[in-house]
């Protein structure tokens, strides 16, 4: 073999085992390394995204809203106009309404959180209802109260205007009592558009409700309260039934009302949760399923 060739193969050789040996050795990857935390994520467990989120209004809650809102308009209590709201069960001092919309197209995605003075906390750019404080009023005044309705039923309305009291006239209207009292917005405000558009006004309309179900509204509509949205759904269906009836009996002769005492009695079994479960169910049956 000649030298130049010699020489070559000799350069090639080195030219590939020097690297080798020049390369800087890697130490092994440490075990401890591989199990160390992550410094940006806290010490505590994770949350598990399949979990609802404790700081969310609970999900059966706010179907149930949606329901509320769709029944009261199948059973012609509201229409385009009237709401229905429900206290948040994380934060009392919170409350879940719609926003601007007709009941009968109120969606999951339209149920917005509102604060204890009627603000939302986050409308998203949405419009609000204007008597938003009816709700926060009452919800103020009265912590048993965990759902409300304001609508304008029309056969209800007759009897804010004329002085003709609203009473139980059956069984299923026993949460009446005495009577529902009538709230006169000129005393506290002289004239105005009607409209319960503020805390003040929100509260004065809380303060003639008392501690009863329902407030009637001069030339306006009404309101009913309820410990559940199960049972304020019941009893604005039922006060708008009642008015009809006693406006037709009173074309007949004179009424014979229960009394207080027969309320009472008939008001602990027809307003219980186990009676008023079934028509909520029916009701229900006759939406179907919502989005």
């Amino acid at each position: 073999m000649s030298k130049f060739k010699l020489a070559m193969i000799v350069a090639l050789c080195a030219a590939v085992v020097v690297p080798a040996f020049t390369r800087t050795p890697q130490a092994p990857a440490s075990s401890s390394a591989a199990s160390a935390p992550d410094p940006k994520l806290p010490d505590s467990k994770l949350p598990d995204p399949k979990l609802p989120d404790p700081k969310l209004p609970d999900a059966k809650l706010v179907e149930d809203l949606v329901y509320a809102n769709r029944i009261l308009s199948d059973q012609v209590v509201v229409d385009a106009f009237g709401h229905v709201s429900e206290r948040d069960d994380k934060d009392p001092n919170r409350f879940l309404l719609a926003r601007s919309v007709a009941p009968a197209l109120v969606t999951k995605a339209d149920i917005l959180e509102f604060d204890r003075n009627g603000e939302p906390i986050d409308a998203r750019g949405r419009a609000v209802y204007l008597e938003r404080f009816i709700h926060a009023a009452i919800y103020r005044a009265r912590p048993d109260v965990k759902a409300i309705v304001h609508s304008h039923s029309p056969a209800v309305i007759p009897f804010g205007v004329t002085g003709t009291i609203l009473r139980p006239i059956y069984h299923m209207s026993a949460f009446l009592g005495a009577g529902a009292p009538v709230f006169e917005i000129r005393n506290g405000a002289g004239m105005t558009n009607m409209m319960i558009t503020d805390n003040k006004l929100g509260d004065a309309l809380a303060k003639s409700l008392g501690d009863g179900t329902v407030v009637l509204m001069r030339g306006h509509g009404s309101v009913a309260v309820g410990d559940s949205i199960l049972q304020v759904v019941h009893r604005a269906i039922y006060t708008e039934v009642n008015a009809r009836l006693q406006a037709e009996a009173a074309r007949l002769g004179s009424i014979n009302f229960l009394t207080p005492e027969e309320a009472a009695k008939a008001d602990a079994q027809t307003d219980s949760m186990a009676s008023i479960s079934r028509p909520w169910e029916l009701w229900k049956s006759r939406i179907g399923k919502i989005d």
